[in-house]
């Protein structure tokens, strides 16, 4: 009789487990750490690489300067002409020559790329943008060198690496080495310790720099061109290699989607060529540019479609995670993070 319970007992337990387990998979209300984000390993592997990639599109304003040490034994071959006082003479040398200089505004119009996150401590990136720029004349003194047209167009390829300074994981370190002096018997600072650690931090600062080729699309003056010999990079499409450093402050909405803001300074060399084309003149720029991006980052974890299913966070079933909100919402939401 007692052997007959046991049994009894044992079957109930267990059909209770069953019940248990199939309530969880019909409303997806388990959320256990590390749930595989498809059926197979290979799958798994695919989407947890894919999620480390992001879509990113910007756009923005700059300033740049132009800058040029000019010395020529010939300096007829250029468009170089008095401004001020037509009777100074161009006293001029390889050790001491004349700094002309010009300021304008340019527009980076778009920008698009993929970047990938490494680790949440290195980002690597690439992108395609064009720019659109007005060309003032450089002046020096008395002498002012114009260029023929007023703007230019290009366009830039270019590869970027960034270092994440500050993020939510190093704020919890921080925050834990705050904390350091309070005994773990001070329940109540620890408690506090754990809720701001806890609590969803949306910043992150990544010091990024870029590296890439300008190729001027449309500019009007002829003798402007990229280092080397003259017309050389609109025949090839090599274009001009340049290089930029940044800082980038982003902000997340959600655990896909975010805004970013980066202010930067992007280093080019230009020539001009003169008249006759025997000698050329170098140019250096200077772009300070700020940006205003969208960042899209490609989800690895599949939208739940089980009939009936209502919940909103990340959730299983079968084993396989599952999101409930779109790309744009917090998929675990907390108190007050609702609506």
């Amino acid at each position: 009789m007692n052997w007959n319970k046991t049994v009894l007992t044992i079957l109930l337990f267990a059909l209770g487990q069953s019940l248990m387990a199939q309530d969880d998979d019909i409303f997806g209300i388990s959320r256990k750490a590390k749930n595989p984000k498809s059926e197979s390993g290979l799958g798994n592997t695919y989407r947890n690489i894919l999620e480390q990639f992001a879509i990113e599109f910007s756009t923005g304003a700059a300033y740049h300067q132009m800058g040029m040490d000019f010395f020529s034994e010939t300096p007829q071959n250029y468009p170089l002409t008095q401004v001020q006082n037509f009777d100074s003479p161009l006293d001029i040398s390889e050790e001491n020559p004349l700094a002309l200089k010009a300021n304008d505004w340019a527009f980076p119009l778009a920008n698009a790329g993929v970047r990938l996150n490494l680790f949440n401590i290195l980002t690597v990136g690439g992108r395609y943008g064009r720019e659109w720029g007005q060309l003032s004349s450089m002046k020096g003194g008395d002498f002012e060198f114009p260029f023929e047209g007023a703007s230019y167009q290009a366009s830039k390829l270019y590869g970027t690496v960034g270092l994440v300074l500050w993020d939510a994981g190093r704020r919890a370190k921080y925050l834990k080495w705050r904390y350091r002096k309070y005994a773990s018997a001070n329940l109540y600072m620890q408690s506090e310790l754990r809720q701001r650690v806890r609590q969803i931090y949306p910043w992150r600062f990544i010091l990024e720099g870029e590296y890439g080729r300008l190729n001027l699309k449309k500019v009007y003056d002829p003798a402007l061109d990229s280092p080397g010999n003259p017309y050389l990079s609109r025949l090839t499409d090599a274009g001009n290699p340049y290089y930029g450093l940044g800082l980038r402050l982003e902000r997340d909405f959600s655990e896909y989607t975010k805004l970013f803001v980066k202010g930067g300074v992007d280093i080019r060399k230009f020539t001009y060529s003169s008249f006759d084309f025997t000698e050329v003149q170098d140019i250096e720029q200077r772009v300070y540019a700020l940006q205003l991006g969208l960042a899209i980052k490609i989800p690895g974890t599949k939208r739940c479609k089980v009939a009936g299913c209502g919940v909103v966070m990340k959730h299983s079933h079968n084993g396989i995670e599952y999101r409930g909100s779109s790309i744009f919402r917090l998929q675990n939401r907390k108190i007050g993070q609702w609506y």
